[in-house]
């Protein structure tokens, strides 16, 4: 009896160990795959905030979203159309957007809880690349008598809509020329009609406005319209007054429009820009932002597909107008690229 225990014993043992010695073959960690050694890439789900459906920003995202989701590993990306570039910031602060889209002026705001943020501070927010450039079209109806921005004082000017970006743009620019159409920021010269870019160009159809300033990327529909219609005409900014808006806004940057660029346009126009550009949180992986900044320039032609304006989507021109701190995956990738980060925030 003692044997026959013994010899049904052993045989036991013998079983219990083949389990474990299997289920150490083919178990244990969840990133393993295949033979044991490859790992499973992470999984990414990424929404891109842009801004309305009719501007530029969301075609971009879904261009970019498709770029990161067919050749970045583990990444699923996807588009939001939203109210722009100040949503954007509250939609990533809330975790509700993984990389937005934004003039890089409002996203120093926000960094730095002044101006339009005054008081609400996010300093979450770190700088991915810049996108293409915001163009100053400083425009004046033909006939008006106006020839020059400081011939606006006492006239009929749109700055945007309120509150929008071009608004914050308009004032910013017009403060530097001394003039001001806000009540609550000192003496009003200027009389301002806070309309959208296709009013505003109606207005000057009409005979209803002297002047208006439209910001976008090269060409800009509403500036096509005015010019082809020989209602308008767009007018360099000074080189002195160039400079003191840069130096006073570090976000934007001096630029030209190439002749023949619009209709009714034979010369080159002297003017600013401020970046648009990609940001996302700070506390995104390292690896994964070098590995989307990676994607945008090596698949730039398809992002060129989805908008024209991304032309100006290259390395040479990353940095222009990036005035937040870069994330850490940005800097280890600029750096391998040899681009110069040493005018350019880090954190």
């Amino acid at each position: 009896m003692l044997k026959r225990y013994s010899k049904t014993f052993v045989l036991f043992l013998v079983f219990v160990m083949a389990v474990v010695t299997l289920a150490g073959c083919t178990g244990g960690d969840a990133e393993k795959q295949g033979n044991g050694d490859e790992e499973k890439p992470k999984e990414w789900r990424i929404n891109v905030a842009t801004a309305t459906t009719g501007g530029a920003y969301y075609p971009i995202g879904n261009s970019l979203a498709q770029i990161w989701s067919k050749n970045v590993p583990g990444v699923r990306a996807a588009a939001q159309a939203t109210a722009g570039t100040p949503q954007n910031v509250e939609l990533m602060v809330n975790g509700e957007a993984d990389v937005g889209i934004g003039q890089s002026g409002i996203c120093y705001y926000a960094y730095s809880g002044t101006g339009t943020f005054e008081g609400k501070a996010e300093p979450s927010i770190r700088g991915l690349l810049g996108l293409y450039p915001n163009v100053v079209h400083m425009i004046m109806r033909k006939g008006s008598g106006l020839e020059k921005t400081a011939d606006i004082e006492g006239k009929r000017f749109v700055p945007g809509q309120v509150a929008s970006a071009t608004e914050v743009n308009s004032r910013e620019i017009l403060k530097v020329y001394g003039l001001n159409y806000m009540p609550d920021e000192g003496e009003v010269n200027v009389e301002a009609d806070f309309v959208g870019y296709n009013e505003a160009v109606d207005l000057m159809k009409d005979g209803h406005i002297d002047a208006t300033m439209i910001i976008g990327g090269l060409p800009t529909a509403a500036v096509l319209d005015v010019l082809a219609t020989n209602v308008g005409e767009i007018v360099s900014l000074e080189e002195d007054k160039i400079e003191e808006i840069c130096a006073e806004y570090p976000w934007y940057y001096p630029i030209e429009i190439p002749a023949g660029t619009y209709t009714n346009q034979d010369e080159v126009i002297k003017t600013i820009a401020v970046a648009n550009i990609l940001f996302v949180p700070e506390d995104m992986d390292e690896d994964l932002v070098y590995s989307l900044a990676e994607a945008v320039y090596e698949y730039h032609d398809d992002l060129v597909a989805g908008h024209k304006a991304t032309e100006y989507t290259t390395i040479e021109n990353a940095m222009y107008g990036m005035i937040i701190p870069l994330h850490p995956g940005a800097v280890r990738f600029f750096e391998d690229q040899g681009v110069d980060l040493s005018n350019v925030p880090q954190g």
